[in-house]
């Protein structure tokens, strides 16, 4: 799912591209599954205590975590409204509510023979139903999870769309609970005798609702590119050595495979839960430190320039105080009859004098603010790059560009102002990643590395854009030059005149039709080179 075109980065782990540790900690999980899934399997038949309050305590938990994913998806379409966001929330409110449902039917429960339906062939009917709704629902969200809103469709009321939604998945769910309580002698049975002896009916639904998730699980594994599109996977194969077991072991009710069923069930529901709580506390946590690096820039900019004013006031409002006076002292003398010239080479010269001083006084405050001594440390660069990645990874990921870092153990370090550094890095970084925008996905890729010079550490910034064209390499350093519409062209240039004052250079080393090299050389403390 593309992010809304009006957004600097995505905010909803629907458009937030999955990452290799995201996939890679999805297919740990399912190894592990599918281990858990082979080791009961032989055993799946074993005839377990019956515990009638175990199905009411556990799927009413399920129910209360699949409700609760379903607001925080319901949320997350407020902040993107993709319709398909809908779908899987929806899939979390039917889950949730024929987890329940179950509950209120199943023997032994909440009643000794149900609250509704049969007691019997009811809970089954139910089981069923959840199982075809959910993927169903998520399929839904496989097909049209690409579609992109055009702007006049998103900016309709949020709180309508969801509650449509709300309103005909409730109408669902009540018309299919009616069929299956009060309707459910029309049905099939899954038992005969008793709860403990399936029917060859009931094996063949296991069969078909694994062939069912099965299909839908191709289907997204197919499609998948968001942070949302692989735990969905994850939770769709959670599910299905349920019904392998099922099928395979002909599992009843208060049978090892039976319980361990229920704890695969758990597991599913508890999954995106948890992945949504803790995607959004490290969105949470890049917005405060955002908004902290941004307040702080500001407070810094605000007392450096009301400081720089005021010293330039106070030093040059003198020279300028005498050039006024004597300019109009020369023009009193020249409108006399006749002019006086006799003292006018003087005033002149005092004139000349005046500004020479004024200039002064201009270019010891600009040095006063140039180099910021006071808040540099002696740090590695690696350090300052990193954090530079840190702030700008939710804009990388976004674009989808692949990030590598080749830092060299054991460099020198360097003695800067870190914040003014990630300030440098930051704009290369973005420049790098505006410049592989209209480059397709796979080939988008940035590339950080450090290493050491005789005197120097020497941090380039490779990107894999289009490059800087010819006639411009010359003046991309010059101030108020961009070929951005909407930039200022000072991104560059300020960056070199950071680098300068901490004694480093700045330069462009490379540039082509496979991507552009910036090289930022620092010196060596003087710590670090005794």
């Amino acid at each position: 799912m593309a992010p809304a075109p009006d957004q600097d980065f995505p905010i909803a782990i629907a458009a937030l591209p999955a990452t290799r540790e995201h996939s890679r900690a999805a297919a740990a999980i399912i190894i592990v599954l599918l281990i858990v899934a082979a080791f009961v399997a032989p055993f799946a038949h074993l005839r377990l205590g019956r515990i009638d309050a175990f199905i009411p305590v556990l799927q009413t938990v399920l129910a209360l975590a699949d409700f609760m994913t379903a607001i925080l998806l319901f949320a997350q379409y407020s902040l993107l409204p993709q319709r398909a966001l809908l779908a899987v929330g929806s899939a979390y409110v039917f889950s949730g509510s024929f987890a329940f449902l179950q509950t209120l039917t199943f023997p032994g429960g909440y009643g000794p023979a149900g609250v509704i339906g049969d007691g019997f062939n009811s809970p089954a009917w139910f089981f069923v139903l959840w199982h075809l709704t959910f993927p169903l629902a998520i399929l839904v969200y496989a097909l049209s999870k690409d579609e992109v809103r055009p702007a006049a469709a998103a900016g309709k009321s949020t709180a309508r769309a969801i509650g449509l939604t709300l309103l005909f998945v409730v109408a669902v769910i009540a018309a299919l609970a009616w069929l299956v309580t009060a309707g459910v002698g029309w049905l099939p049975t899954f038992y005969s005798g008793s709860v403990t002896e399936q029917t060859r009916f009931g094996n063949q639904i296991n069969v078909v609702l694994l062939l069912w998730y099965g299909s839908v699980l191709a289907l997204l594994f197919a499609r998948r590119r968001t942070i949302l599109d692989v735990w969905l996977v994850v939770i769709l194969m959670a599910w299905m050595p349920n019904f392998l077991v099922a099928a395979i072991a002909s599992s009843v009710r208060f049978s090892l495979g039976w319980y361990a069923a229920r704890g695969f069930a758990l597991f599913a529901s508890f999954m995106l839960l948890a992945v949504l709580l803790t995607e959004m506390t490290v969105l949470y946590s890049r917005l405060a430190n955002a908004f902290s690096l941004l307040r702080r820039e500001r407070a810094n900019r605000l007392m450096s320039i009301d400081a720089a004013t005021a010293a330039i006031a106070h030093e040059i409002r003198t020279p300028l105080g005498a050039i006024a006076l004597n300019a109009g002292t020369a023009l009193d003398q020249l409108r006399a009859k006749p002019p006086v010239l006799d003292d006018l080479r003087a005033i002149l010269a005092d004139i000349a004098a005046d500004s020479l001083r004024a200039n002064e006084a201009i270019s010891v405050v600009r040095g006063l603010f140039d180099g910021a001594t006071e808040r540099r440390t002696t740090v590695r660069a690696e350090d300052f790059a990193r954090q530079a990645l840190n702030l700008a990874d939710a804009e990388l990921r976004a674009n989808q560009v692949s990030v590598t870092t080749e830092f060299r153990d054991n460099l020198a370090e360097v003695h800067v102002d870190t914040a003014q550094m990630q300030q440098v890095l930051l704009n290369l970084i973005r420049n790098a990643n505006d410049a592989m925008a209209m480059l397709p996905s796979d080939v988008r890729r940035l590339r950080l590395a450090t290493e050491r010079t005789a005197s120097t550490v020497v941090l380039s910034v490779q990107d894999s854009g289009a490059g800087i064209p010819n006639e411009n390499r010359d003046r991309i350093f010059d101030a108020f030059f961009t070929t951005k519409p909407s930039g200022m062209g000072l991104g560059l240039a300020i960056s070199r005149t950071i680098v300068e004052g901490h004694g480093g250079k700045l330069q462009l080393v490379g540039s082509g039709p496979h991507g552009t090299i910036f090289e930022i050389a620092m010196p060596i403390s003087a710590a670090a080179a005794t």
